[in-house]
């Protein structure tokens, strides 16, 4: 009898054994769960990726259509997500134009005429100085974070090396996209490629993001490739060539008197 309650206990034993290894090799083996994605941390990153509390940037636009092309480089200067100024210094012909914002308001200087131009909320989609990006491109007036509703998607096309959002503006917002898709890298949510749509679900234009630099401590994509879709043979490269991020920056540049400074 002893001899069979021994057997029955090793037997017992052999089998918890077996359980307790099989949990371990389970637990060794399988792939730890990535951390769910914030789509909100995302959107974040996309509206602030070129912004800090401030920035000084050195940019060349170069401008592609089937009948000619031309570059054109700047200064721009950014504070916070309501001021950003913008100066052409080169070629001459262009030298000195001027783009203010500050807050919803937006103002142009033409040197040759030597005017201030107040643009209207009705142009903010309009084309900056010929190029395929629009006002509201250049100076951010609408914000991602503010005028979208925000949720994962996953297109026809997607990778597993990236995350997909799709943003769809609010009832109240000043938009015109009928939606916004923005793919972002996996690990670290660096923006990939932005897809616009119109109210009818017809791709307009896609902007790719490339070449990733460091400036003043911030990883960011260095060139804005912009893409029409409706408008065969045109593309507008945004190359930035230098940047600082929170430096001090003087207010008096984020004021009308300084738009019509030549330098």
């Amino acid at each position: 009898m002893a001899q069979s309650q021994n057997g029955i206990q090793v037997a017992r034993n052999l089998i918890i054994y077996s359980f307790l290894l099989s949990t371990l090799l389970f637990c060794v083996l399988t792939p730890a769960q990535e951390p769910t994605p914030d789509v909100e941390t995302i959107i974040k990153k996309i509206d602030q990726l070129y912004r800090s509390e401030t920035s000084h940037a050195e940019m060349e636009m170069h401008i592609v259509t089937p009948h000619w092309e031309r570059t054109l480089a700047m200064t721009v200067w950014t504070k916070g997500m309501d001021k950003t100024f913008i100066r052409i210094t080169a070629p001459k012909k262009e030298q000195g134009v001027a783009t203010l914002r500050i807050g919803n308001e937006m103002w142009n200087y033409l040197p040759k005429t030597n005017k201030v131009m107040k643009i209207p909320p009705s142009m903010m989609m309009g084309s900056w100085m010929g190029s395929d990006f629009t006002n509201d491109d250049l100076v951010r007036e609408s914000s991602m974070l503010d005028d979208y509703t925000y949720q994962f998607v996953t297109p026809e096309d997607a990778s597993p090396d990236h995350l997909y959002v799709q943003l769809m503006p609010k009832e109240d917002s000043p938009i015109v996209w009928g939606k916004i898709v923005a793919a972002v890298q996996s690990g670290d949510y660096t923006p990939v490629w932005q897809r616009f749509y119109d109210e009818k679900g017809n791709l307009m234009r896609v902007m790719n993001l490339k070449e990733i630099r460091t400036f003043s401590g911030k990883t960011v994509p260095s060139v804005m490739e912009m893409i029409p879709q409706n408008k065969e043979g045109h593309k507008t490269v945004v190359r930035w060539t230098n940047a600082t991020f929170a430096s001090d920056i003087d207010d008096k540049i984020f004021t009308r008197r300084n738009l019509q400074k030549r330098r």
